[in-house]
């Protein structure tokens, strides 16, 4: 099978689609084509792919990204098996012509909509509705994957579900220390940017150093450079997720200081379950979907919850953690646990590609039957710029 993965918006190197889905591709034996804006994200495309660049998608600016991928997905999806593609926005790209179209649909757009700092505020809710319209016509044309069981109400059909999961090492690479906490993933003002800042200045005075590895919008990253200069935190900015889960490894707490929006209020935080997957305790907002998975299962608790917005609430959170070994060594291994047996991406890889595979082989009346898998090397992570970074994490 060919498969010809697309997006304006992601960075290349996003780990849901180039470290899980692509990943899982290339290793079942399928050939994959990505579109991706390599060059304006300063990445390298791994050899195992074909690749097409094109301008990447960001803030007000995205009608030349949607000619270039128009015109890139009329010449190559003719070609593939199957089109798998990430951003809504490519729902107004897509060619005539072209095979077995999956969207893999993310987040709650029109939601994602209501805290978006590029669009004008009346607009945002006149936009949703026009989403809504879209999510309803593209149901009828194409298939469906989603990434959060709580997307289902959004449609009149079932779709499958893909969560985000991630890869659980069997042992973490190193146990929670007390001298620092982290945040993994894009940061906006809705994802706790303030809120961190103000974190940072107070885990200083106790000699915890705040960590922070993602990209950001336009808006927040004045005051997180601001913050880095006075000594509040490091800003990485993005750094490619195998990499960055690697940086995280052996702090004393994972920070997910979500808002309560209509966006997050039903999904599941992936920086959560990877925090858990390498053994961090994590310290998060009450979201109902992270209440539940670090305060109320049964195995116990994997982290602290903090009430939104409560800086002080979270700078005690961390600071407990920071000082009590025994404490963070038991959320951390309480973490592991859980996510070893519930959120292993490697079991959701093969029902992902076996999806794919039974979808090309409904459209052609035949068997899609992959070579042998073969284990492709994972390959070096690559340099970004810094100043680039877009509205996704």
């Amino acid at each position: 099978m060919h498969a010809l993965v697309a997006t304006v918006v992601h960075h290349p190197e996003d780990a849901r689609i180039l470290h899980r889905q692509v990943r899982a591709l290339l290793d079942a034996g399928h050939t994959v084509t990505y579109m991706a804006p390599f060059r304006e994200c300063g990445v390298t495309p791994w050899r195992s792919l074909h690749s097409i660049d094109v301008p990447r998608a960001a803030g007000r600016e995205r009608l030349r990204a949607l000619r270039a991928a128009r015109a890139a997905l009329t010449e190559h999806a003719p070609r593939a098996d199957l089109l798998l593609f990430h951003d809504p926005e490519l729902l107004l790209a897509l060619p005539s012509r072209r095979p077995v179209t999956v969207w893999d649909v993310h987040e709650d757009t029109a939601a994602a909509l209501l805290t978006k700092p590029w669009v004008p505020r009346p607009l945002r809710r006149p936009l949703g509705t026009v989403v809504r319209s879209f999510e309803r016509r593209a149901e009828r044309r194409m298939r469906l994957l989603l990434a959060e069981e709580g997307y289902r109400s959004r449609f009149r059909r079932p779709h499958p579900v893909v969560p985000n999961t991630t890869d659980v090492p069997a042992v973490p690479a190193r146990v929670p220390g007390g001298d620092r906490a982290v945040y993994l993933g894009h940061v906006s003002v809705a994802r706790g940017a303030r809120e961190m800042v103000g974190l940072g200045r107070i885990l200083r005075r106790h000699g915890v150093r705040l960590e922070i590895i993602g990209g950001a919008d336009p808006d927040v990253r004045p005051l997180l450079r601001e913050a880095q200069q006075e000594g509040a935190l490091t800003w990485y900015g993005f750094v490619p997720n195998d990499r960055a889960l690697r940086m995280c490894a052996g702090a004393a707490a994972g920070l997910s200081l979500l808002h309560d929006t209509p966006n997050y209020r039903h999904s599941m935080p992936t920086k959560i379950v990877e925090y858990m997957a390498h053994g961090i305790p994590v310290v998060s907002s009450p979201s109902p979907v992270a209440q539940a998975l670090v305060a109320e299962r049964p195995e116990g608790p994997a982290g602290l919850v903090v009430p939104f917005g409560d800086v002080r609430a979270a700078a005690d959170a961390v600071l407990r953690l920071s000082g009590d070994e025994e404490l963070r060594t038991r959320m951390g291994s309480t973490g592991h646990a859980i996510a070893q047996a519930s959120f292993h991406w490697p079991v959701q890889a093969r029902l992902f590609v076996k999806q794919l595979e039974e979808w090309v082989a409904e459209s052609s009346g035949a068997v899609v039957r992959p070579p042998r898998p073969v284990r492709v090397p994972r390959p070096r992570s690559s340099r970004r710029a810094l100043e680039r970074e877009g509205d996704h994490i």
